[in-house]
């Protein structure tokens, strides 16, 4: 079974998976493809073990990474799914590879959870991912920095979840949050910060011009949509309701949803507020250009005290001159 590369491409007809996903010996309950010349072709059929000796052909032939159809996904997603823990915990995999994994699983989880946002597995699926990448976070020395340097600067509401996830967890531990389940119940709700835009007409989140009065009423509404959503699977911890409700508030009381501010916003509140709108200004998106990281900080600090001074500061001080320097 042979398929143009360009086709592959342009249909989006197979996902890219990692080599180092696929476990010794596991039998898979996909096909897998690699690309040979201009051409997808059938490497390792379904239903068959994957061997050490397909390893290391592969290896061999400078492959590290695969292709999975589309017809697959839900198979390759519920392989992953049993599988991460171990992976995120394997030692023997680079710190780097390890991360991608874990930002590839969070893309294809995110495509679900905004498809049926309240679908029991989903949030189930998405509470385990970010249960494996605090393990990953706390246990590998340079998890973090591996995870900011896969994160996508091409926007969606996906990548955008991920990073806004991974730039929260990120705040936390570098402030001082140390206690693994306190981290699982900030990432959960900073992955879900904008489940409530699924309520959201595509033609107002894609908007390339300026919203209307009426487009932004709608849009303020999607955190208090986010939480009603979480409530009906019930599944989450509920200081993992906050960053949904409250990634929109801000000190100086000029936020939304309830316009709140300074000691009435958690914690969770604040930290989050400052990744979603880090991230946003320096992703590339359909309104605006992505901006590099020093002058996206600036228009914070000069946002008239909307976000906490204490907290921007250490963002901006675990962000490093490295990152501030480098273009997004």
């Amino acid at each position: 079974m042979e398929k143009s590369a360009h086709t592959e491409r342009r249909t989006g007809q197979y996902l890219t998976i990692y080599l180092d996903t696929l476990r010794i010996d596991s039998v898979l309950d996909f096909d897998l493809y690699i690309i040979n010349g201009s051409n997808v072709v059938l490497f390792r059929a379904a239903k068959l073990p994957f061997t050490e000796r397909n390893r290391q052909q592969l290896l061999e032939n400078r492959v590290n990474m695969l292709y999975v159809s589309r017809l697959d996904q839900q198979s390759y997603q519920r392989y992953l799914k049993n599988n991460l823990k171990n992976i995120v915990a394997d030692v023997n995999l680079e710190e780097s590879v390890r991360a991608g994994i874990v930002y590839e699983s969070a893309k294809f989880l995110l495509e679900d959870i905004f498809d049926r946002p309240t679908l029991s597995e989903n949030i189930c699926r998405g509470k385990e991912l970010v249960s494996s990448t605090v393990g990953f976070i706390l246990t590998a020395d340079s998890a973090l920095t591996n995870l900011l340097n896969v994160m996508s600067f091409n926007y969606s509401t996906y990548t955008h979840s991920i990073n806004v996830c991974t730039l929260s967890l990120a705040l936390a531990q570098f402030v001082g949050v140390k206690n693994p389940s306190d981290l699982r119940t900030l990432g959960t709700g900073a992955l879900l910060h904008d489940i409530g835009k699924t309520k959201i007409d595509i033609s107002i989140l894609n908007k390339t011009g300026p919203l209307t009065n009426a487009e932004m009423d709608i849009v303020r509404q999607h955190p208090q949509w986010g939480c009603d959503l979480a409530k009906e699977t019930d599944l989450i911890d509920r200081e993992s309701y906050i960053p949904i409700i409250q990634h929109h508030e801000r000190e100086n009381e000029s936020g939304y949803p309830h316009a709140i501010g300074g000691k009435q916003i958690h914690m969770y509140g604040k930290i989050t507020a400052i990744a979603d709108v880090f991230d946003a200004m320096t992703t590339q998106r359909v309104y605006r250009n992505a901006v590099d990281a020093y002058p996206a900080l600036k228009e914070m600090y000069e946002d008239r005290g909307a976000f906490d001074p204490e907290l921007l500061g250490a963002f901006t001080k675990m962000l490093g001159p490295t990152n501030l320097n480098s273009s997004s």
